[in-house]
């Protein structure tokens, strides 16, 4: 599965790579999130709980942030499994200062298998834009709210 998209956020990029390099403001703004520990040098362990149609679930995995060019574009791979499945996935991250405000530009690709992925990819699909709109609609009151 590919996602790609863009948002606007309103801060300056320097402080939009501040919240998305912060591991206790990623816990807040990731959907479901219940742990984002530090495991080493840009590497955490991530524990969230959500579901797709009828099939929930919790899951542990980790998050790690490469070639990072701050406050330009990272690099996220990303691993989780759980009792209904398992997903890995890598992305870049792009930010660009427009005016005062960071068009947040991602790109990325996931695989997902087991129970979950039994959903359908058109569901998961729809279920992974929705995670990055809540994502990103957390992120712009994060912004809002720390420079308001």
């Amino acid at each position: 599965m590919k996602l790609a998209g863009s948002t606007t956020l309103p801060a300056r990029r320097s402080a939009v790579w501040a919240l998305l390099t912060d591991p206790a403001k990623l816990a807040r703004l990731l959907p479901g999130c219940e742990e984002l520990v530090p495991e080493g040098p840009d590497r955490y362990r991530v524990k969230v709980k959500f579901g797709i149609a009828a099939i929930s679930g919790n899951y542990s995995g980790s998050v790690e942030l490469r070639d990072q060019k701050p406050p330009e574009s990272l690099h996220m791979k990303v691993q989780g499994k759980g009792t209904p499945g398992f997903m890995n996935g890598a992305g870049q991250i792009t930010l660009l200062e427009k005016h005062g405000q960071t068009e947040v530009r991602y790109e990325g690709e996931a695989q997902v298998g087991g129970l979950i992925a039994s959903v359908g990819q058109r569901m998961i699909e729809a279920a992974a834009k929705k995670i990055v709109q809540q994502f990103f609609a957390a992120a712009a009151r994060e912004v809002e709210s720390s420079t308001g």
